[in-house]
């Protein structure tokens, strides 16, 4: 009896203890960080284009350890393995390259295929096999390039001036549509009908150098580059030099350095010349760059612009495109530089301001140096400012008429006189306003331009 009583406490024990062996061995398994359960991931959308030309690109991660992966490639009937090994230890990331085979199992016309993605990590869980992730990734073949052609443009361009493009661009899974040309994309917006676009361009007119290319781009990353044949006309702005004196240190640019907390602790004169003529400057030119920066983008039926005439019997006080240097003494001891972006008009003091063409005003308040400002948007990505105005008549979301008195020119801002200071800009650049004030160049770089491409649009 005390022996059966012994064998029995002896296997309770034994059970136990093996009880606890199994809970302390599933709660290693379960807790263990060589047991985790996370599977890895495979970054692509389900949906891509290819051109067969460039690799496939195929992100994989895991937050612990990547192991091994395969890749299948499959036209719908046969398939092919594209890829397939193990990851470097301790790698948790990794981005694939997907070429297309050149063995000729698959079939080359095929339009549609099929990638399927298997990777495993490290992990030891299910029975050492690691945590799996598949993904089926559809694939669209496209190696077409867009068709791009332009209908018309402006014969030349000038340094500092503007241009207009109209062209057709075709594809059936377009992306990307745009001008490059000094650094910059120009948008493009839908003219007449679906797959016509028109553009204005512009030549910053610090830059020697220029060439403006229509780019597009389809889902597939097949790509048209089409030059637009300009020919173009350099043009040499002038240099002034400009004395500064301490009646204009102290009076304006002390005056406008105490208006903004920024500028308002500079003692130093030159320090808050510098301030005003060249921080304060850039800043409100990006305000104004930022706002002149939109081109819309519903379809565009016609586009008709008058010459722009703001202020009545006003006389040239200022030149576009100034570069000016501000000196202190003599001219050997310069302590400023900026450039004069737009064109200063003057006539009798709080003259009239008219806006010579309908638009939006888009914006109208005060802009630093510029003091108050009205700019109205005109469309096609053309824009006008008008700064310095001792009244403003608009205000923003306005819809201007032709004709209508939209302020009263002044001295706000960085102004010694009263009078206006007329910019125009195209998708953010200044641009020349004399092209802009002759009827006879808008006829012949606008109007022309369209009609010669109505006239392939419309057949007739």
């Amino acid at each position: 009896m005390r022996r059966k009583k012994h064998k029995r406490s002896s296997g309770k024990i034994i059970s136990i203890l093996l009880l606890l062996g199994l809970l302390l061995g599933a709660g290693y398994v379960y807790t263990a960080p060589e047991f985790e359960r996370v599977a890895p991931t495979v970054d692509s959308s389900t949906n891509i284009f290819w051109n067969r030309k460039e690799p496939l690109k195929i992100k994989m991660a895991d937050n612990r350890e990547l192991k091994n992966f395969e890749l299948v490639l499959s036209d719908g009937r046969k398939s092919l393995i594209v890829g397939k090994g193990d990851f470097a230890k301790n790698t948790k990331e990794q981005i694939l390259s997907v070429n297309y085979p050149k063995s000729k199992i698959l079939d080359p016309k095929a339009k549609h295929l099929t990638l399927k993605v298997s990777v495993h990590d490290s992990s030891m869980w299910n029975f050492l096999e690691g945590n799996k992730a598949e993904k089926i990734i559809n694939i669209n073949v496209d190696y077409k390039r867009p068709n791009v052609n332009i209908l018309s443009n402006s014969y030349s361009i000038t340094q500092g001036g503007s241009a207009l493009v109209v062209f057709q661009a075709e594809d059936e899974n377009l992306d990307t549509l745009y001008i490059q040309a000094a650094g910059k994309k120009f948008k493009v917006q839908p003219y007449k009908k679906e797959g016509y676009y028109a553009a204005l361009i512009a030549w910053p007119f610090t830059e020697t150098g220029f060439s403006a290319k229509i780019i597009a781009t389809d889902r597939a990353k097949n790509k048209r580059v089409i030059d637009i044949p300009l020919y173009l006309k350099n043009h040499k702005y002038r240099v002034s030099w400009i004395k500064a004196t301490d009646k204009f240190i102290d009076g304006k640019i002390s005056d406008l350095a105490s208006s903004d907390p920024e500028y308002a602790g500079i003692e130093n004169k030159f320090d808050k010349l510098r301030a005003i003529n060249e921080t304060m400057r850039l800043k409100n030119e990006k305000l104004i760059h930022t706002l002149s920066d939109k081109v819309p983008e519903e379809m565009l039926d016609s586009w008709k612009i008058k010459k722009f005439y703001p202020l009545k019997n006003g006389a040239k006080v200022a030149s576009y495109g100034d570069e000016r240097h501000y000196y202190y003494g003599s001219k050997d001891n310069e302590v400023s530089h900026s450039y004069h972006v737009g064109y200063d008009l003057a006539s009798t003091k709080m003259a009239a301001i008219k806006a010579s063409n309908p638009g939006t005003v888009v914006y109208a308040n005060e802009n630093g140096i510029y003091g108050n400002m009205p700019m109205i948007d005109h469309g096609l990505g053309l824009y006008t400012l008008y700064g310095h105005c001792s009244k403003l008549l608009v205000k923003e979301g306005d819809k201007v008429r032709e004709g209508q008195i939209i302020a009263k020119t002044g001295m706000s801002g960085l102004a010694l006189g009263d009078h206006l200071h007329f910019g125009i800009l195209i998708q953010g650049i200044e641009v020349r306003p004399v092209e802009w004030f002759d009827a006879g160049w808008i006829k012949t770089n606008i109007d022309d331009v369209f009609k010669a491409a109505d006239k392939i649009i419309s057949g007739k």
